[in-house]
This record gives C-alpha cells, sequence and structure tokens, in this order.
C-alpha cells in the first residue's frame, strides 16, 4: 500500500489500553467464540481434528496479519524511514489531532432538509467542542451482530490517512485488544479494480492471503465477525458512483463477486460480516445515501491547536541546537501558526524553517501563502541532492522531467486517476520524483493476478500543485483552456458536491500562482519573458474578479477569500471586498484559523465597513485572535449555543482593534455574568459601538445592572438587549438621580443612563406592586417615545395605576392596555410636543355595541370633534398674558380588560381626574348596562374628550336610546357619528330611534348595518330625514332588501334635497315590470339625474348611469338601442356585451359633455346586422369614439367601417379587437389604416391583444398632406400610386405610433424607418416586444436619425444589443424634445448604458429614463449617474434588474438626490444591499416630490431596513421594500412611521420575513393610514395572532380595495377573524 497522505500520529494516550512493559501482546492466542466454543466438547474425534486444524490456521493468520500490519504500518517502517537520506513530505514526527465527535442520527433529518452547502459534516452546532479518544469511537457500543459503521471527516492534509496508519500499527501492538482482526483499504487504490470481487476476495487478495487454508480462515472470520475491523481510507478518492442501492432484499451471497461499491455498501448495512466495525475517512463531500442512515458515529478530526503544533514542531527538531528557535518563530507569527493548525502544512513549514537554519541564515523570511510553501519546499526537495546549485541551474538540469511529472498530476486529476503504473510513468520522470520523495512506490494487488508496483504522489495536495503548475507554465495552455480550469462555479455545480471530486485545492494552488511573487519561479519553469507568465496570471485574477460579483454562499465566499489571499493582490483583494461588501452570512460549519486569516485580508483589504454574520458556526478561540485583526467590520454576530464564557473572554480581547464596530451581537449562547462583564468592559473600549445584544444567554436583571456605570459611558450607544430587557438610549453619556430598579428607595442614589428612548420590560412579571413603584419614578426616568410594560400579570390595579401616571406626567401621550392580550404600553411625547395644539382628529367618535341572551348584538358609533379651530385654553390661561400654555391631550385605550361593573367605578375615579384625555376607548369590557351609566356620569368632566368608544359592552337597546339622548345634553360634543349592527330593530324602535337622534342637531352619520330592517321600517327612516338636517351618510349594509324597498331608496332623492348620492347593492336584483315602470317614474322627477347601475346593484350618482342588463336583449334590439344612441341628444355613452356577463349600461348628460362613445363586446353581429350598424354610423356624425371588441367583424367589415365613420370636426377614437389582427402583416394593417377618412393621428397595433386602433382627425387638411409628401420626395413615377405615398397623405398629421408583438419583415422595417419616423409632427413611437431582422434593425435606427419632433421613444423587448446603440445614439441627438426615453428588456450593457450617457447629458428637457434589465453594471450606471447631476426635469427612472454592486448603487443614489422633481424611483432586484440601502435613507428627504419608490428584492438586511424604514416616514403614495430580509426591528421602525403615511395608497412587504411580533407594529401603524388601497403581506411568516392584529386595523382602512396574505401560516382562527372584519371595508374588492 502506498505512503500516508496525511500528517499526524496519535499517542498511546489517544487509545485505551496501555502497553505493559516486557509483555508481548502479539503472542497471545485469540480466544475463539461463537459456534467454534460451543461445538467443542461434542463434537467426534475427527470433527476435533479438523476443528483444531481450522483453529490452527485461524491463529496462524492472526499471527501473520499483525507481522504484515507491523511491516506496512509499524516501528521499523518508521524507523527505515527516518534512514532515508532525504526527506519525505507528509512522513514525520506523529502528534495527536484534536476529534470532535458528533451527532450521527441527525444526518438522517440532513437528508429531508439539505443545508446550504454543508458538504460532509454534520451541522456544525452538532459538533461537540471536546476531544474524543479514537479508543473511545472504536469502543462505542452498538447492538449485538449489528454492525458499526464509523465516519471521519476532515480537510485536505489534516491527518486521516495518518491516523488510519497508526490505528493498525497500534492493534498490532496490542492496544486494541476488542478486535482479532483488522484490514485497510484505500480507495485510490480500488479505483484499479475493474471486475467484480466476494468479500473473501476483497480481504484476503487485496490484503494478505493465508498461507494456507483460506476457507477455512473466512469461516472463522464470519464467526468472528464483531471482533473484526475493516478500515475504507479515503472515500472521497473513490471515483466510482457510490450511490447504489442495498442488495438486503435479495439477501446477498458470500460467493456473489460485487462491484466494490455494492461490497462497501452491504458491509454497510450488515449484510455482510453482520455486526463488524467499519471505519470510513473521507475529505467533506455528500456522502452516499445509504450512509447517511447507517452511520452510527461521526467525527471530525480538527487537526492542531496552539500545544499540538509547539509539540510537532520540538519533535521535528528534537535533534537540533536550533528546535527552540524554530518554536518561537512559529509561536510569534500568526499567518504561520494559522497554517500550522494543518498538520501538513506544518510540516512543510518545518522543512523550510530546518532548511533555511542549516543554511545559517540569521533572519529568516518564510512565504506568506500555501501556493509559496509548496514552492519553497519543492525547491528544498531540489536543492537537497544537488546543494551546490541555485534554483535556476536546478530548474534548468531536470525541467524535462519536471514538466513531465506536471503533466502526469494533470493527467491523473482529469481521469480521476491517482495511482499509477510502470508504464503510465516516463522512466526519467519515475527516476527524479522517486529521488527527491515526490513519488512514493507501493505493492498493487488486483484480484487474480500478480502483485504490481503502483505509483503516488506523496499527497493528494502535491499532484494538486503539481497539476495547477502544469497550467501555468505548459506552452499547449492557452487563455481560454485555463479560462476554462479555473471556473470556480463549476466547481460549484452542486450545492453540496463539487463537481471535481478530486481538487480541493487545485484552484486555491491556481491562485497563488498568480502572485507576483510567483512569477519569476514560473518564468524559469515554463522558459517565457515576463509578459507571457502575466498574461496568465491576468486570467486568474479576472476570474476572480468576476466570481465575486455572483451569488455565492457562505463556503463559497471562504473559498473565494482563500484564492484571494492566495493571490496576495492587493488591488484584486479590494475589488472583491467591495463586491463581497455585504455577503459575509456563514451557517451551520466550522471555521478554522485558516479560513478566518483569508476572510480577514479580504475584508481589511476593501474600503466598506462590513456586517460579518456567523450564524450556528463553530468558530474555535484561536479564529478569534486572526479576526481582531480585521479593522474593517461594522457589525459582528455570532448566534451558536456554544458560545459561552470562554469564547467572550477570547472575543473580549479582540473587540479593542475593530475600531468600527457599530453593533455587536452573541445571542442564543451560554453566556453568563462573568462573560457579559468581560465583554462590556471591551467594549467601551469601541468608540463607534451603537448596539450590544446578548439575548438568548444566561444573563439575569441584576447582573445586567451591576454593568449598567459601563453602557452609561458608552458615549455612541444606543441600545442594549438581554433576556429580560431592551434598553434605548439618546442624548449624551452621563448620570441620572436614580436606577431603573423596580425598588427605588429614596435615600439612595442609582447610577442609570439618562438617555433612554424607549425601555421595553415586558415578561419580568412585576406585577400591580413592582409597575406602582416604577410608575411613581415615572418623572425622573428619561423616556422619550415609549414604556413598554407588557407581561407583567397586570390586574384592575395594576390599570388605576397606570391611569394615574396619565394624570400627574403630562409627558405621557397615549396609554394602551389589554389584559386580555396582556399588553400595557405607555407612550411619551418629545419634550418639545409637551406644549403642543391638540391634533386634529380625524378618528374620532363614540362606538358601542349591545348583546346579551335577550337581546343581539349591534354596535354604534358617534363621532365627535370640536368646531373650534383655536388652540384650547383653560379657563383661567384664556386671558393671562403670563401662562399661554396650550394643554395638551392625552388618549386611554383600555380594551378587552373583562371589566365588571365594579371595576368601572375605580377606573372612573381615576378617570374623572384625567382632564385632558381627547379619546377614550373601552371596547370589549362586558359593562353592561350598569356600567354604561357609570362611565357617563364621569363625561361631563371629561371636557376635551372628543372620541369615546364603546363597542361589545353587552348594552341593551333601552341603553342605547338612553345613549343617544344623553349625548344632547353634552354641550362639549359638538359632532356625533350614530352606528347600530347587528341589532333586530322593528318599527316601533326605529320610530323612537329617529324621534331621539332629530333632537341631536350635529348628528352627520348613522349606520344601521346587519339589523334586519322591514320595508315598513326603511320607509319611517327614510321620512325622517328631513328632519336630520346635518346627516352626511346613512348607511344600511348587510340587510336583506325587496325590489319595492330598493325603490324606496331610490326615491329618497325625491324625499330629501340634500342626498347627493344613493348607492343599493343588490345581488341577482329581481325588479319586475312594475318596479321599472315605477323605477322610470322616479327618474324623470329628478332632473339632474345622470347614472343608474341595475347590473347587481342600484346606483344613482349625479351625472347618472342607466343600467339594464341580464334582460336577455338580442343584436336587433342593441341595433335599435344604437339608433336611439345616434339620434338622442343628452345620452353620452352605450356599452352592449352579450356575452355571459350581459351588460348594457346608457350615459345620460345634461348637454355640455362633448362625448359620444359606443362600446359594442360579443354582440355576435352577423354581415346583415354589420351593414345596418354602418348604415347608422355614418348618421352619427358626433361620435368621438368607438370600440369594437370581438363582434364577427372580419377586416373587410373592418374597412367597410373606417369608410362609414366620418365626423365634422375634432377627434375620432375608432378600437378593433378581433382574431384576425394578430394574424395579418403589418403592411396589410397599414393598408387597412389607409382606409379611414380624415387625417390619422394615431396608430396603434397590439398583436398580443389583438388590438387595432386609430385616431382620426377631422376634416383632412390637404395642405399638410402635399407638403409632407413633396418634403419626402414620394412623387416619383415609381411609387407615386404605391401604399407609401397613400400613407403619407393619411399619416400627414401622425403623432403617436405604438406597436407591440410585431414580426416586422425588412419591406415593412423600410416603410416605417422611411415614411412613417420621418413624419414632422410624430411625438411617440413605440416598437416593443417585437422580431426584426438585422436589416431591419439599420432601417429603424436610420429612420429614427430624422424624428425631430418625438417626445416618447419606447423600444422595450427589443433584444437590441450594444451593438445598436450608436446608431441610436446619433438619433438621439437629433431629438431635442425628447421627454421620455424606455428602453427596458435588452441588452445594452455597461457600454451602451455609457454611449447613452453622453448622449443623455444635451437633453435637458428628459423625464423619464427606463434602462431596466439591461445587464448593466457599475461602470455604466456611474457614468449615468454623472449625467443625472445635469437632468433637473427627470420626473421618473427605471434601473431594476440589473447588476451593479453596492459601490454603483451608492453613486447612483447620491446622483439621484440632485433630481429635485423626481416622482417615480424604481430600483428593484439589483442587489444593491445594505450599503446602498442607507444612501437612500440620506437622500430620501431631499425628494422631495417624489411618490413612488420600488426597492424590492435588493438583499437589503436589518442594517439598511431600518435606516431605510426611518427615512420612509416623509414618504407619502406607494412603496415596496418586498422580497428583502428586513428584520423586525426594520418593521418596527417602518410600523412607526406609517402614522406619517397619510396620504399611502400601496405598500408591498412581500417576502420581508414578518412574524407576528412584528404585526402589533404594523397594525397600529395601519390603522392611521386611511388613503391605504392596497396592502402586500405575502410569503411572510404570520400565523393567527398576526392576522388577529390585523384585523383589528381592517376597520380604519376605508379605502382598502387589496389585501394580500398569500403564503402565510394563517389558520382557521385567525382566517375567521379577518373575514369577521373585512365585512366593515367597503371598497374592497381582491383578498388572497
Amino acid at each position: 500500500m502506498k505512503q500516508g497522505k496525511d500528517q499526524t500520529t496519535i499517542k498511546e494516550r489517544n487509545f485505551s489500553q496501555p502497553e505493559e512493559s516486557g509483555t508481548d501482546t502479539r503472542a497471545q492466542p485469540p480466544v475463539p467464540t461463537g459456534s467454534a466454543r460451543r461445538r467443542r466438547c461434542s463434537s467426534s474425534g475427527s470433527d476435533k481434528d479438523a476443528k483444531q486444524r481450522r483453529l490452527d490456521a485461524f491463529v496462524k493468520y492472526r499471527h501473520l496479519l499483525i507481522n504484515s500490519v507491523c511491516q506496512r504500518y509499524g516501528s521499523r517502517r518508521a524507523a527505515e524511514a527516518q534512514e532515508q537520506t532525504q526527506p519525505l513530505p507528509f512522513n514525520q514526527t506523529f502528534v495527536n489531532v484534536v476529534i470532535h465527535q458528533s451527532k450521527a442520527p441527525r444526518l438522517k433529518e440532513r437528508t429531508e432538509k439539505p443545508r446550504e452547502d454543508m458538504a460532509s459534516a454534520p451541522e456544525a452546532e452538532e459538533c461537540a467542542d471536546t476531544a474524543v479518544k479514537v479508543s473511545d469511537l472504536l469502543c462505542s457500543e452498538a447492538p449485538s451482530h449489528t454492525t458499526k459503521v464509523i465516519f471521519l471527516f476532515g480537510k485536505p492534509g489534516i491527518g486521516k490517512t495518518r491516523l488510519m496508519h497508526r490505528i493498525c500499527q497500534k492493534w498490532a501492538e496490542g492496544v486494541l485488544p476488542q478486535f482479532l482482526f483488522t484490514f485497510l483499504f484505500e480507495f485510490r487504490q480500488l479505483n484499479l479494480l475493474k471486475g467484480k470481487l466476494t468479500l473473501q476476495e476483497l480481504l484476503f487478495d487485496m490484503f494478505l492471503q493465508p498461507e494456507d487454508s483460506p476457507d477455512a480462515v473466512f469461516q472463522a472470520l464470519l464467526e468472528n465477525a464483531q471482533q473484526t475491523l475493516i478500515i475504507f481510507d479515503g472515500l472521497d478518492e473513490f471515483a466510482a458512483n457510490m450511490d447504489v442501492s442495498s442488495s438486503s432484499k435479495r439477501g446477498p451471497a458470500l460467493t456473489s463477486p460485487m462491484s466494490i461499491s455494492q461490497l462497501f455498501a452491504d458491509l454497510c448495512h450488515g449484510n455482510l460480516l453482520p455486526g463488524c466495525t467499519v471505519l470510513v475517512t473521507s475529505r467533506p463531500k455528500r456522502l452516499p445515501d445509504f450512509l447517511l442512515y447507517t452511520v452510527g458515529v461521526l467525527a471530525e478530526i480538527g487537526g492542531f491547536d496552539h500545544e499540538k503544533v509547539e509539540e510537532y514542531v520540538s519533535h521535528y527538531f528534537c535533534q537540533h541546537s536550533f528546535r527552540e528557535r524554530a518554536i518561537a518563530h512559529v509561536k510569534n507569527n500568526t499567518k504561520l501558526l494559522s497554517m500550522c493548525f494543518i498538520p501538513a502544512l506544518c510540516n512543510i513549514v518545518c522543512i523550510c524553517l530546518e532548511y533555511l537554519f542549516l543554511k545559517q541564515k540569521m533572519s529568516v523570511e518564510l512565504p506568506q501563502t500555501m501556493t509559496q510553501f509548496y514552492i519553497k519546499m519543492f525547491l528544498i526537495f531540489l536543492n537537497k541532492q544537488r546543494g551546490d546549485c541555485d534554483e535556476e541551474t536546478q530548474l534548468n538540469c531536470n525541467r524535462k522531467a519536471i514538466l513531465g511529472l506536471f503533466d502526469l498530476a494533470l493527467r491523473g486529476l482529469e481521469e480521476k486517476k491517482l495511482v499509477f503504473y510502470v508504464s503510465d510513468i516516463p522512466e526519467d520522470v519515475k527516476e527524479f520524483a522517486s529521488l527527491h520523495g515526490l513519488l512514493t512506490a507501493f505493492e498493487v494487488k488486483t484480484s487474480g493476478t500478480c502483485p504490481e508496483v503502483g505509483y503516488a504522489f506523496v499527497h493528494l495536495s502535491l499532484q494538486e500543485f503539481f497539476a495547477a503548475l502544469c497550467l501555468m507554465v505548459s506552452r499547449r495552455v492557452d487563455k481560454n483552456y485555463l479560462k476554462k480550469k479555473f471556473f470556480l462555479k463549476s466547481k460549484w455545480t452542486l450545492k453540496n458536491e463539487t463537481k471535481t471530486e478530486f481538487m480541493e485545492s487545485f484552484h486555491i494552488f491556481l491562485s497563488g500562482l498568480s502572485s507576483r511573487e510567483c512569477r519569476t519561479f514560473l518564468m524559469l519553469l515554463a522558459e517565457q519573458d515576463e509578459a507571457w507568465v502575466q498574461e496568465k496570471q491576468d486570467v486568474i485574477l479576472q476570474s476572480l474578479r468576476k466570481l465575486a460579483a455572483t451569488h455565492l454562499s457562505g463556503p463559497k465566499v471562504l473559498e473565494l477569500c482563500h484564492c484571494t489571499f492566495e493571490t496576495q493582490n492587493l488591488e484584486v483583494a479590494q475589488h472583491i471586498g467591495s463586491l463581497l461588501n455585504f455577503k459575509y452570512e456563514f451557517k451551520n460549519f466550522r471555521l478554522t484559523t485558516l479560513d478566518m486569516s483569508a476572510l480577514v485580508f479580504v475584508i481589511n483589504s476593501g474600503q466598506d465597513l462590513i456586517c460579518l454574520d456567523f450564524a450556528g458556526c463553530l468558530v474555535d478561540t484561536d479564529c478569534l485572535e486572526v479576526l481582531a485583526g480585521c479593522k474593517n467590520v461594522e457589525h459582528l454576530s455570532f448566534r451558536s449555543r456554544r458560545c459561552g464564557d470562554d469564547f467572550a473572554a477570547a472575543l473580549s480581547k479582540g473587540l479593542q482593534g475593530m475600531g468600527n464596530l457599530k453593533k455587536l451581537e452573541l445571542t442564543g449562547g451560554t453566556i453568563t455574568a462573568e462573560g457579559m462583564t468581560n465583554l462590556v468592559q471591551a467594549a467601551s473600549q469601541c468608540p463607534h459601538l451603537e448596539e450590544i445584544n446578548l439575548q438568548g444567554n444566561r444573563i439575569q436583571d441584576p447582573e445586567v445592572k451591576r454593568v449598567m456605570d459601563l453602557f452609561s459611558r458608552m458615549e455612541k450607544l444606543k441600545k442594549v438587549e438581554v433576556d429580560t430587557m431592551i434598553i434605548y438610549f439618546s442624548g449624551t453619556s452621563g448620570k441620572a438621580q436614580r436606577s431603573p430598579d423596580l425598588k427605588l428607595e429614596e435615600n439612595k442614589e442609582h447610577i442609570i443612563p439618562s438617555r433612554y428612548v424607549n425601555l421595553c420590560l415586558s415578561g419580568n412579571k412585576l406585577g400591580d406592586e413592582g409597575c406602582s413603584c416604577l410608575l411613581e419614578s415615572l418623572s425622573c426616568i428619561s423616556i422619550s417615545k415609549q414604556l413598554n410594560l407588557s407581561q407583567n400579570r397586570l390586574s384592575v390595579s395594576g390599570i388605576c395605576s397606570l391611569l394615574k401616571s396619565v394624570n400627574t406626567c403630562q409627558k405621557v401621550m397615549e396609554l394602551q392596555v389589554s389584559l386580555g392580550h396582556d399588553t400595557a404600553v405607555l407612550r411619551f411625547r418629545e419634550d418639545r410636543e409637551c406644549v403642543s395644539l391638540p391634533p386634529s382628529w380625524q378618528d374620532t367618535g363614540v362606538g358601542w355595541s349591545q348583546g346579551s341572551a335577550k337581546a343581539k348584538e349591534f354596535h354604534l358609533c358617534l363621532v365627535f370633534c370640536s368646531l373650534r379651530e383655536e388652540p384650547v385654553f383653560s379657563d383661567d390661561q384664556q386671558h393671562g398674558e403670563e401662562n399661554q400654555t396650550p394643554t395638551t391631550s392625552q388618549k386611554i385605550r383600555l380594551t378587552d380588560c373583562n371589566f365588571q361593573a365594579s371595576d368601572l367605578k375605580n377606573v372612573c375615579a381615576v378617570l374623572k381626574e384625567c382632564g385632558h384625555i381627547s379619546e377614550l376607548d373601552l371596547s370589549q369590557n362586558y359593562l353592561g348596562d350598569e356600567g354604561l351609566l357609570q362611565l357617563f356620569q364621569c363625561l361631563p368632566k371629561l371636557k376635551m374628550l372628543c372620541s369615546l368608544k364603546f363597542s361589545n359592552n353587552q348594552i341593551s337597546l333601552n341603553s342605547v336610546f338612553f345613549l343617544a339622548q344623553s349625548l344632547t345634553t353634552l354641550e362639549h360634543i359638538k359632532t356625533m357619528s350614530l352606528s347600530l349592527r347587528d341589532c333586530r330593530v322593528g318599527l316601533e324602535d326605529v320610530t323612537r330611534l329617529c324621534q331621539i337622534l332629530a333632537q341631536c342637531p350635529q348628528l352627520t352619520e348613522i349606520d344601521l348595518s346587519g339589523n334586519s330592517l322591514s320595508d315598513q321600517s326603511i320607509e319611517r327612516l327614510l321620512s325622517f330625514l328631513p328632519s336630520l338636517c346635518h346627516l352626511s351618510l346613512l348607511s344600511i349594509r348587510k340587510n336583506s332588501l325587496s325590489p319595492r324597498c330598493a325603490v324606496l331608496l331610490l326615491n329618497s332623492i325625491n324625499l330629501c334635497e340634500r342626498i347627493r348620492a344613493v348607492e343599493v347593492r343588490l345581488t341577482g336584483c329581481a325588479i319586475g315590470e312594475g318596479q321599472v315602470e315605477e323605477l322610470c317614474s322616479i327618474l324623470e322627477q329628478h332632473g339632474g339625474l345622470a347614472e343608474v347601475d341595475l347590473s347587481a346593484r342600484v346606483k344613482i350618482l349625479p351625472p347618472l348611469l342607466c343600467s339594464l342588463s341580464h334582460n336577455g336583449i338580442s343584436q336587433d334590439g342593441v341595433l335599435h338601442l344604437i339608433n336611439a344612441f345616434v339620434t338622442s341628444g343628452n345620452t353620452t355613452e352605450v356599452q352592449v356585451s352579450l356575452c355571459s356577463k350581459a351588460t348594457l349600461i346608457i350615459k345620460l348628460t345634461s348637454g355640455d359633455d362633448p362625448r359620444k362613445i359606443l362600446r359594442l363586446a360579443e354582440c355576435n353581429f352577423q354581415p346583415e346586422h354589420l351593414e345596418k350598424l354602418f348604415l347608422l354610423l355614418e348618421k352619427c356624425t358626433g361620435l368621438t369614439e368607438y370600440t369594437s371588441s370581438n363582434n364577427n367583424m372580419t377586416i373587410q367589415a373592418a374597412e367597410r367601417l373606417l369608410h362609414s365613420l366620418r365626423k365634422d370636426m375634432g377627434l375620432l377614437k375608432i378600437s378593433i379587437e378581433e382574431p384576425w389582427v394578430c394574424r395579418e402583416r403589418v403592411v396589410n394593417l397599414l393598408e387597412l389604416a389607409a382606409q379611414a377618412s380624415g387625417n390619422i393621428a394615431e396608430i396603434m397595433i397590439c398583436k398580443d391583444k389583438t388590438l387595432f386602433q386609430l385616431v382620426i382627425r377631422f376634416p383632412h387638411c390637404l395642405e399638410k398632406t402635399e407638403s409632407v409628401v413633396s418634403r419626402l420626395g414620394l412623387y416619383e413615377p415609381e411609387i407615386k400610386h404605391s401604399l407609401f405615398q397613400r400613407l403619407c397623405e393619411k399619416c400627414a398629421q401622425l403623432q403617436q405610433l405604438r406597436w407591440s408583438h410585431m414580426e416586422l419583415h425588412e419591406d415593412e422595417a423600410e416603410m416605417l424607418g422611411r415614411i412613417l419616423l420621418p413624419l414632422p409632427e410624430l411625438k411617440t413611437f413605440g416598437l416593443t416586444s417585437s422580431s426584426v431582422s438585422p436589416a431591419g434593425i439599420d432601417c429603424l435606427i436610420s429612420g429614427l436619425q430624422n424624428c425631430q419632433a418625438i417626445e416618447e421613444l419606447n423600444l422595450g423587448y427589443m433584444k437590441l444589443s450594444s451593438a445598436a446603440i450608436p446608431g441610436l445614439v446619433l438619433g438621439l441627438c437629433e431629438m431635442p424634445s425628447l421627454k421620455r426615453l424606455i428602453l427596458d428588456h435588452n441588452s445594452i450593457g455597461n457600454d451602451g448604458c455609457s454611449r447613452l450617457a453622453e448622449a443623455l447629458r444635451k437633453m435637458h428637457n428628459m423625464e423619464e429614463i427606463n434602462l431596466s434589465h439591461n445587464e448593466i453594471g457599475d461602470p455604466g450606471l456611474i457614468n449615468l449617474a454623472a449625467v443625472l447631476l445635469e437632468m433637473q426635469n427627470l420626473k421618473k427612472i427605471d434601473l431594476s434588474g440589473n447588476c451593479p454592486s453596492p459601490a454603483g448603487g451608492e453613486k447612483l443614489v447620491g446622483a439621484l438626490a440632485n433630481c429635485k422633481h423626481i416622482k417615480e424611483l424604481l430600483l428593484s432586484r439589483n442587489g444593491f444591499g445594505d450599503r446602498t440601502a442607507v444612501t437612500l435613507a440620506l437622500c430620501l428627504p431631499h425628494m422631495t416630490n417624489l411618490k413612488i419608490l420600488h426597492f424590492q428584492n435588493n438583499n437589503i438586511r436589518q442594517a439598511g431596513g431600518l435606516e431605510l424604514a426611518r427615512a420612509l416616514a416623509l414618504f407619502h403614495h406607494s412603496c415596496s421594500i418586498a422580497e428583502n430580509d428586513l428584520g423586525e426591528q426594520s418593521i418596527h421602525a417602518l410600523s412607526q412611521g406609517l402614522p406619517c403615511f397619510r396620504h399611502l395608497r400601496k405598500i408591498d412587504l412581500k417576502f420581508c420575513g414578518i412574524t407576528d411580533d412584528a404585526s402589533k407594529s404594523l397594525s397600529l401603524g395601519f390603522r392611521q393610514c386611511p388613503s391605504m388601497e392596497e396592502i402586500i403581506l405575502s410569503w411572510n411568516a404570520l400565523g393567527d395572532g398576526g392576522a388577529r392584529e390585523l384585523a383589528i386595523a381592517l376597520p380604519k382602512m376605508e379605502k382598502l380595495k387589496v389585501l394580500d396574505l398569500e403564503k402565510n401560516r394563517i389558520g382557521a382562527c385567525g382566517a375567521t377573524k379577518l373575514a369577521e372584519e373585512l365585512a366593515t371595508c367597503p371598497e374592497i374588492q381582491s383578498i388572497r
């Protein structure tokens, strides 16, 4: 077998069985087990002899096996290696490695839930940090006769193979007595087997053949399977397919030959040799599926730590006088020490140090990278043989053999070949490599053949290094081939497995060889000049730059950082660092010190501050020492339960080096007070630190208070989060009078931060007494926003304490308490708000509901507001000159508190003292009639009360009458709205109620929905309308209405002249003939009637519409109607559709409306009907618009129609939608257009919609026509009567030309470019989603150069490349009036964008630019940004779906801030990241006219989302920040800003990770957005709790039309609550 790949050793202490001095454990005879022992006494004499022979053969084979293993892996082998004249790499001193055991059962789960890029290993959180002995792994218990599978994985060079050799050695020495047999197979050798083997052939032919009786020995093996260890080393090196199915179902026969894959699988499954122990090693890669279910023990080899590095170096230099010097050199060099944690690299470092020290060099300069170390090692091996020659001479002398060795290495990797026969290797290469210790020879066994000599590189990584060198120095390898070999995305095709199995370090070596330091070495090897070598190096560097711009997950980012580190190119590192700016998120894998060194190198090379996020990763404390040098970290986050006090202490040492750190998170760990103290003390030295998050640890409140003084001294600190509280800071650092301790004592001084903004004390179980103590000191604590006391077990007594604080602390703006939801929040006004004017109460009112066993529930709501607009002063202030401070107003919401009448007595006693209450909400408290009476006794004391809500309190109808009557006596209530819901109100009740309401002169709204009113009750209600002189709205919903009742309601327009609108929504209105006559009589009485719609409702609005849908009208009936339309002078519009939705609508006018519109759809006209139609249309000379949609009109009929339609003067719009539109050629459609009378002003052809549309101008102007024809030179004889000339004549006044989804032939493109585009009045041209030949594109571009009057150019979805842009630019330069340029969904790229930018520089009238989805990166956008500074008239820009970096995004957004008139900003799907979001947040206040902002899918995380949410508070109309993982804090910040969005109509928060926790703040915000029409919250994590919170907000959003909650986690409970409240949204149209 071959020499070991990895360089480690296992000391005897790593095994459980010590060796006894003077005892030869190998001489002890084995004790047979199983049936051999049981049958010993009962056998006959001959049987005994046979058994004895079998036992003798068994014992003999075991001794033979022990001797063979000792020869291969034992001390004699090591001694021979030491006697060799040259040092062999990877063959040195043995030192323990760290082994981490994991939870193998989790592997099965991972098949169902794959982890991102987790190659082989378990999730990092599963690993234990304590070292595991090898003997513990091998001795772990397993069920009897059950095969135990142990899987060991580790990175290249970590020591896997040497560990396996050491296990074999210690077994042979008797340290592992539980095993009678041990076999070791290496997959790289098993690759050579082409045929199938039986298990016996595998064990004997491939490892060691018994000297006699092989069948007897094999039978003994089967009987002692539980004492057999089979090792398979290097699963990652196996070239064949390992994903095979088990043969357990068919029961494999021991004599059945199988493939190596099948043998391995059946051994692991226990189908062969059941009960044995199978030990497997591998590099990290995807495990075969069958291993996921069979592995019982899983462990990771972690390499060296500090102590083991020192131990290894000490052993290596044990015979040298400079041993201490070597140890000190390694320990004092951080980079060198990081490399030495990998045992194979540690060996190389020692080789290089030894060489340099022996050369008597006083100053030792070692390489910086792994690649440079391998080069140094290679040169040292060369010099060992001829030390008197320099490097150049050595390379020249051996160049042919060296290049041959490189070629062998590359060929082996490409062919997945790691073992070579003599015939594979040229003789000179074999001699050279063997002499210098680069190839190792061993015996290769294949079944049925004589052993042969095999050769392999001493380590797979050395083969990868030589293969990389081959690509860089071979003249046969050109740039394209090199680029193909280095294209890392091919390596990362699959998330969990590399495509090139044997090239783990190949790309890292290639990167290292692209460094300047390697250039001289490569020039010597290749015999080429510097330019030749540099050209190849540039290919690698350019590939790295491109890779950084792609989407990379955590492990891929790390590998890219390794490659970048190897280049040691600061320019490349800076470029890659800027592109990776916000991609440093690592989840669920272990990071080594080498990983961290590479990561820090890239981060420090960049100029941007970054967020470094480790979630569930195992990060050793050694890594933290490396991380300490990372100066560009702005946000550092660790989320792992493995983070304890030791981790916190190690991290604390490095925090001082992170001068730019603003946010520190260590969450979900086991940190206690000790670790927190270390962290806080170290963090206090970070001058810019703003946030500390230690949630999810083991920190208690008292421990936080002990370090509170440290927090207060941190000048920039804004927020601290621990398990039980969140503390916000504002202002400057300093001391306040008292601590936040809940038991405040008067005579003690407590140091606290005076800079609170928000104080969250939720979930602390304070109770009524604790909250009372805190509230007594409320005036001493500076809280400028809110105090959260939720989840503190409050009762009614606690509520009274809260109410008292409202009265005593004038800074309290709002109190919100719900005992049912266990919430209690006090909101405060800023200091400057304490003397502000009362707000304008738009959502004010009194609401209550009644319901009990004796009556159904209904809802009554009265809204009040003050008629005075001047500030409200108290009596003693109105006439005083000194004290003119306006009184402040306060809001109190005590909902769902389950108040009883006795509780309300205490509450009212406190309420009487709260004279500044403007809003009081006591909904859902079950107060009943008695509670209502108590409430009204205190109302006169509340002089500032504007809104009282009393819904869902189980009051009777008599109490409603009492309340309505009482309100008339409350003088300070000026305006009220009364609402009764869901109550059976009889005729007498309606009469009594109306009599009372008639005495309320300021009554403005009545809502009687859901009360089952009879026709008589409604008629009685309508009779009172003239008495309700201030009524503005009467609403009756959810009430069954008869046809007669609908007529009664319509007749109300004649009963009360103040009625401006009546709307009756009916389902399947069955108005009969009698009602129609009555309806007509009503309509005739009202002279201002303009609109009646009876499709599915009755609707009357001035001016009126008359609809008679679903009445079975025929084609002849339609023609009669059209005839009336033509002859009528007051009919402005007729809409007819005979489809399944049959509609017939007539709009009337008073005579001043010049429009006359006819819309016909799906009338299925026959030719005779069409002819009659055309005759009628010829008489309609006042028609302004005609639309025909799918009326069975042929193209010939369309020609007849165009001849028929004409008018005296003005514009006529003609639209035809028929299937033939999409089939006809463009030239045929233009010929159809030429048939129209008058001049064509607009032509629109949309083949995807089968739409042909013209706008004709009358009368026809001949003078302009002749002028245009003459100018275009179209009077040549050959074209005088052609279509060209007719089009020119008809289109002389053409202003708009819009075509989409066309297929333009070359002649049609020529017509477009030569005739239509140069027309002098053409202002709009659009050609979108169309197919045009290259020649046609040339004609189009040429024609655009003559469009001098054009104002809008749309060439979207045209697949234009950058090659078309130069010609287009020439055309743009001739368009001085251009205002809108739309080029979306093309491929103009950076070059095209840069050229466009130069053209746009002179176009000062530009108002809209759309370059979305055009593959534009930083160069193009930066050039465009420079131009935007001069475009002061720009109102809309769309740059979505391009590929810039955050750096390009910052420059673009900074430039847009100068566009003062910008109204629409669309920047979605650009991956800008947090940095651009922060810049946009800074710029938004300068965009004062901005109405629409789209910034979805831009890779925004919490840092950017928080700043953007705060800035959006200044925004007004429509914004979308969907598909960004904003984080809960960002959603809260956005919610708090929603009250400023008074005119916000649409908000899109799809895919933002919104949970139920954020829904409360969102709900509060939505309630204060009265203009909201569309809310999109799809694809979030909202459950029933979130649905309930949103439902609470719905009644406040009366304009809401769309609510999208698709793909959330809402169950039946939440959906029911939403459905109930959506009924209160009158405009709702769509719910998902």
